[in-house]
């Protein structure tokens, strides 16, 4: 029986290095398709799905069809993918200014939320009337921008994300309200941005009243009343 001997020891640079194309070769990957999604981000600012075919696209992004096709398969899938891009920015935005005073966190939020719709307004109402039909995907992405919202107002309220029933559905409705509200704005700007904001906020201010009224529970803030 022949005696086992150990293999040559690889070098470990030479590991290093063997492994180092791979490496790169995923984050080549990985930059191309953010290059992709932000190109298509551009696209797709204030153009609607169905008025650009993956031909436009190609030709308008200097790419090759395929190449889309290769990271996406699909222009379905590219959409997604852009529309999930976008809303991630507008939902970390909304959560982030922890440390900022209740009152101030939610103007940014607001704020941030009627730019995106602002600057995002073929994207924007793709999310909020849910796609061409019913469509799953875009509906749960609507769905986890709303609770990602009700999340932040309800931190900066209560101080907590984990809320009562009453409460949870009259942030909800409001955030709806606001929806409905943003789509019309951005159709008929007649209002600037700041009031819009501010229109918003007060109007936060009567379900953060409503809610205390349903269940004591859940006081409104002082900035929410309209003594204070």
């Amino acid at each position: 029986m022949a005696s086992w001997r150990p293999g040559p020891k690889l070098n470990t640079s030479e590991h290093r290095e063997s492994a180092h194309p791979r490496a790169r070769g995923t984050e080549r990957s990985s930059a191309r398709r953010a290059e992709l999604i932000t190109i298509g981000r551009r696209l797709f600012a204030d153009t609607s799905y169905d008025a650009l075919s993956m031909d436009d696209i190609a030709r308008q992004a200097h790419v090759a069809k395929g190449l889309i096709y290769y990271y996406f398969q699909s222009k379905r899938g590219y959409y997604l993918a852009i529309v999930e891009d976008s809303v991630a920015d507008l939902v970390t935005f909304a959560g982030s200014g922890r440390d900022l005073p209740a009152v101030e966190r939610v103007h940014r939020t607001v704020d941030g939320y009627l730019r995106y719709a602002e600057h995002n307004q073929a994207a924007y109402r793709t999310i909020v009337s849910g796609g061409v039909g019913f469509d799953a995907e875009v509906h749960a992405i609507r769905d986890g921008v709303r609770e990602a919202i009700v999340a932040t107002i309800a931190e900066g309220a209560y101080g907590r994300a984990a809320i009562a029933p009453v409460a949870r559905m009259g942030l909800l409705s409001w955030v709806c309200g606001v929806e409905g509200a943003t789509l019309d704005w951005i159709d008929r700007p007649e209002l600037s941005r700041d009031a819009m904001r501010e229109l918003l906020v007060k109007t936060l201010g009567g379900a953060l009243r409503a809610v205390e009224e349903l269940d004591p529970a859940y006081p409104a803030p002082a900035a929410a009343r309209r003594d204070g």
